[in-house]
């Protein structure tokens, strides 16, 4: 009443950015306590127990995604070629 009126618009814009970070902070947990998950979404099965022809399937698609440059991905086909 004996104000210019920005007070109670102050307060929507607070708490709407309020309500957006929790929101924000909830996302983020939930993302990073879900799981080591690559690009794809879904997490990636344990190197170890990958047969060749699926370990060339991954680095296909890591280069198809672009986490590899063509030399990177060059270099990892020949060591999968080499026999352990």
């Amino acid at each position: 009443m004996w104000g210019s009126g920005w007070d109670m618009g102050l307060l929507w814009l607070f708490g709407s950015l309020l309500l957006a970070g929790i929101v924000l902070l909830v996302w983020l947990a939930v993302r990073v306590f879900a799981g080591g998950s690559g690009r794809s979404g879904g997490p990636r099965p344990a190197r170890s127990v990958l047969g060749p022809s699926q370990a060339r399937q991954i680095l296909d698609e890591r280069y198809a995604t672009g986490e590899l440059t063509a030399e990177q991905y060059r270099e990892q086909i020949r060591v999968l070629s080499e026999d352990p």
